[in-house]
């Protein structure tokens, strides 16, 4: 079986996207530089869809948005945060 691709920015001066296996294409946008703290929701939603391996698209992420999920003064999320957030509103589910 191959190794999957994973995007590297900047590698050997090659800037192009990659797929990995599971086929979720990455940019230059979220790499080595990206700020975890304060991402635009498509950089958000392409870095947890590289990082969980199923495609999160940016509207799941504005939906949450609307729904309550914490955004910097900015708008920009903090993937942190966000996280957290995320699991305070899974264990409401429950309840």
């Amino acid at each position: 079986m191959a190794p999957a691709r994973r995007k590297v920015g900047g590698v050997n001066g090659d800037d192009s996207a990659h797929d990995d296996a599971q086929g979720v294409p990455h940019d230059a946008n979220v790499g080595p530089r990206a700020n975890p703290a304060a991402l635009g929701v498509p950089e958000a939603a392409r870095l947890l869809s590289a990082a969980g391996g199923q495609r999160i698209a940016a509207e799941m992420i504005e939906a949450d948005v609307a729904a309550g999920a914490p955004t910097n003064a900015d708008g920009t999320i903090n993937l942190v945060n966000y996280a957290a957030w995320l699991v305070r509103e899974m264990a409401t589910i429950g309840d």
